[in-house]
C-alpha cells in the first residue's frame, strides 16, 4: 500500500471539518462491533472509528466539489477508498517511527496546541470547554480520544519535520526546470487551404455517400429525446396584469435619481509625496521626459498602486478644480491634498450624464412590473402547489390558473424557451415517467411543473433524410486528407532545401512565443508542437479541422534575469522542495512499515465501507 500523502494531518482533517461542517457532524455512529482496527503499522493501530471518519470525510469533500452526493460505489470507482487507506497508513508509519524512537510531546504542549484551536474558544477567543466537549461529541471523539490523537498527531510532526524539514531542491535542477519552462520558440507557419491543392475534390457517388454514412453514423444519430409536457408561469406573462402607474414610476425615478444623474467623473492617477519640495522634484524628473510609470517605480509602486478609478469632483477635494480643469492626458500638481502634496495624471473624461423620467420610464417600469409579477407569482405558488398534489393534470392546470401549457422534444442540445433554464433542464434530465408533476421555481421568479411522457432513445436518422448534410461532412473530410496530403508534399519540399515561402503558401512569421503560449490565429496543439520540433525541421499538423505546416526558425533559452522568469523558478523551487520532501516523507515510512510490519483486516476495512452506502 504506497498510496501515501503526508501534507495533511489527522488533525488538520478535524479542524478543517469543523471549522467548515461549522462543528455539525459527520452523522457517524460509533463503529461498536468486536474489531476496533482496520490495521496496524507495528504496534500503532489505524482504529475503526479513524478509518469511518476520514471516509466520510473525503465523502463529504467530493460531494461539496461535484454538487451531489458521492456514493461509496463512486468512492471504489475512482480509487478513493484506497487513497484514503494509504493516507492513514502512512501517518501510522510515522506514528510506529516516532513511538520507537520515544519521540512524545508534553502534557503543556498538548494543552497550549488545545487552548490555541479557534474552534474550540467562544466569542471573546478564550479556550471554553463547553465548546470544546460539544465538539469533539459532534465529530465523534471523547477528550481522552482526542487528546490522545493530537498527542500522537504532534509527535507525528517532529519525526516529519526532522525526515522533511528544510530541504530544498537543487539548485540545477530547478534552473534546468526553469529553463525548460521559460524558453520561446520563433517560428514560421502556413494554413494550407483547399485553394492550395493541385486537384479539385470530385462530387462524391451515392455509394461513397451511404459507405460514409455507415461508417459515420454516430454523426448521424438523433440524441435521446424526451418527449415532456410542461405548465409555466412567468412575470412576463403577468405583464398586462402588474402595470405601474407613472406616479410610482416617477417616485421610483427620485428614489434612484443618482442612477441617472451622473456628474463628471475623471480616470486619474495620483502620487502622494512627503512634501512639496520631494512633489515638485518629481514633476522636473516628469518635464524631463520620465514617465509617470517611472515617478511611481521610483516610489516603489506600480500604476494599479496609483489608480483612483474614475472619480467625481467631491472624490477630491482641495484637487478638485486643478484637475477637473485639466486637459485629457496631462499632469496637474503638484496640489496640496489632505494626503500631503500630490501630482494627478488625468487618463479619461467622463462626460456629465442626465436621463430623464421619460427616456428612464421603460427601463423603471420593466423593473417594478417584474418585481410586481414576481410577488404575485409567489402569492399563488401555495395554490397551484396544492392543485398539483390533489392531483389537477397539467392540462388542467393551464385552463384553470394563468399557467400556461407546453410541449417540447427535449435533447441534451435544447435550448429554446422554457429549456433556456437551467431549473428546467435539471429536472427535465431527471424526471421519470411514473413521477407526478411537481411545482418548481426558475430564476427569474416563474415557476413550472412537467411531466414525461416517453423517452425515445439515440436512433440514427434515416440516409435520405441527411443526405445533404452527409454529402457535406464527406466533403470536409475529403478536403482535410486532401491537404494533409499537400501538407506532406510541402514538408518534403522544405526539407529539399526550400523555404516554406517558396512552395506557394502563405507564411506568417512569429518572432517569439512561450511554451504553452496563447496565438489568436493559431490553436494550442500547433504551439505545442513547435517545442517538440527541431529548428529548422519543417513539420505538419491537423488541429480544429484546419491543416498547417511549419519550420521552427529559432530557440530562445529563458533569460532567468527576468522579473517573471525568477519568479517562475521561485514556484518551480518551492514545487519540487515539497515533492523532494513528501519523497522522503513516503521513503521514512515505506522503511518503518518494511520494519514494522503492516497488517490489514480487509473485512473490518469492508464492513467499515458497507455502513457508507
Amino acid at each position: 500500500m504506497k498510496m501515501r500523502s503526508h501534507g495533511k494531518s489527522v488533525v488538520v482533517w478535524i479542524l478543517l471539518a469543523m471549522l467548515i461542517l461549522g462543528l455539525g457532524g459527520f452523522g457517524l455512529r460509533s463503529f461498536s462491533g468486536s474489531a476496533k482496527s482496520v490495521g496496524a503499522v507495528g504496534e500503532t493501530k489505524i482504529t475503526v472509528d479513524d478509518y469511518a471518519r476520514a471516509l466520510r470525510q473525503e465523502m463529504q469533500q467530493r460531494s461539496q466539489q461535484l454538487g451531489q452526493a458521492v456514493t461509496m460505489a463512486q468512492m471504489k470507482a475512482s480509487g478513493a477508498d484506497q487513497r484514503v487507506l494509504g493516507k492513514l497508513i502512512g501517518q501510522a508509519a510515522i506514528g510506529e517511527g516516532a513511538r520507537r524512537l520515544g519521540v512524545s510531546v508534553g502534557d503543556k504542549q498538548l494543552q497550549q496546541k488545545i487552548y490555541d484551536i479557534p474552534a474550540f474558544q467562544n466569542a471573546s477567543g478564550k479556550f471554553d470547554r463547553e465548546t470544546y466537549k460539544f465538539a469533539l461529541r459532534q465529530q465523534g471523539y471523547s477528550e481522552q480520544q482526542f487528546e490522545a490523537q493530537l498527542r500522537d498527531d504532534l509527535a507525528r510532526s517532529i519525526i516529519q519535520g526532522a525526515v522533511a524539514g528544510g530541504v530544498d531542491a537543487p539548485k540545477p535542477v530547478v534552473d534546468a526546470y526553469t529553463q525548460y519552462v521559460g524558453e520561446k520558440r520563433g517560428f514560421t507557419w502556413a494554413e494550407v487551404t483547399e485553394s492550395d491543392l493541385t486537384k479539385a475534390i470530385p462530387d462524391p457517388t451515392d455509394e461513397q455517400l451511404k459507405t460514409y454514412y455507415n461508417d459515420h453514423i454516430d454523426q448521424f444519430t438523433a440524441p435521446e429525446t424526451r418527449d415532456i409536457t410542461y405548465a409555466w408561469l412567468t412575470p412576463e406573462m403577468l405583464a398586462d396584469k402588474v402595470k405601474i402607474d407613472d406616479a410610482t414610476l416617477k417616485a421610483e425615478y427620485e428614489r434612484r435619481i443618482d442612477e441617472f444623474k451622473q456628474p463628471e467623473k475623471r480616470l486619474v492617477e495620483r502620487l502622494v509625496y512627503s512634501d512639496m519640495d520631494a512633489a515638485k522634484a518629481a514633476k522636473a524628473k516628469l518635464d524631463g521626459g520620465a514617465t509617470f510609470a517611472d515617478l511611481a517605480k521610483d516610489r516603489g509602486l506600480t500604476l494599479d498602486d496609483a489608480d483612483l478609478g474614475d472619480v467625481t469632483r467631491d472624490d477630491l477635494g482641495k484637487a478638485a478644480d486643478a484637475v477637473f480643469s485639466a486637459e485629457n492626458n496631462t499632469v496637474v500638481g503638484p496640489v496640496e491634498t489632505d494626503l500631503g502634496p500630490a501630482l494627478f495624471k488625468v487618463n479619461g473624461i467622463i462626460d456629465a450624464q442626465e436621463t430623464s423620467f421619460a427616456d428612464a420610464r421603460d427601463e423603471l417600469a420593466g423593473d417594478a412590473e417584474a418585481e410586481k409579477a414576481r410577488n404575485e407569482i409567489g402569492k399563488m405558488s401555495e395554490n397551484l402547489q396544492d392543485r398539483l398534489a390533489g392531483g389537477a393534470t397539467l392540462e388542467e392546470m393551464a385552463k384553470e390558473t394563468d399557467m400556461e401549457l407546453g410541449q417540447i422534444a427535449f435533447t441534451a442540445d435544447s435550448t429554446d424557451g422554457i429549456a433556456g433554464y437551467d431549473e428546467f433542464r435539471k429536472a427535465a434530465n431527471e424526471a421519470t415517467t411514473d413521477a407526478y408533476p411537481e411545482l418548481q421555481t426558475l430564476s427569474d421568479g416563474g415557476v413550472f411543473a412537467l411531466r414525461l411522457n416517453k423517452i425515445v432513445p439515440p436512433q440514427p436518422k434515416p440516409f435520405d433524410e441527411v443526405k445533404s448534410d452527409v454529402a457535406d461532412a464527406w466533403r470536409a473530410d475529403q478536403v482535410v486528407q486532401a491537404e494533409e496530403a499537400r501538407a506532406k508534399e510541402i514538408v518534403s519540399a522544405v526539407e529539399g532545401g526550400k523555404s516554406l515561402g517558396e512552395t506557394g503558401v502563405l507564411t506568417t512569421k512569429v518572432a517569439s512565443i512561450g511554451r504553452g503560449g496563447y496565438s489568436d490565429e493559431l490553436p494550442p496543439p500547433v504551439v505545442s508542437k513547435v517545442f517538440k520540433t527541431e529548428p529548422g525541421k519543417p513539420a505538419q499538423i491537423t488541429a480544429s479541422g484546419k491543416v498547417y505546416v511549419f519550420v521552427t526558425d529559432k530557440v530562445i533559452p529563458a533569460d532567468m534575469e527576468d522579473a517573471d522568469t525568477k519568479l517562475i523558478s521561485g514556484q518551480i523551487g518551492k514545487q519540487l522542495s515539497n515533492s523532494l520532501a513528501n519523497d522522503l516523507l513516503n521513503f521514512y515510512a515505506t522503511a518503518v512499515e518494511s520494519e514494522a510490519g503492516l497488517d490489514l483486516d480487509s473485512q473490518t476495512v469492508t464492513a467499515v465501507q458497507s455502513q457508507m452506502q
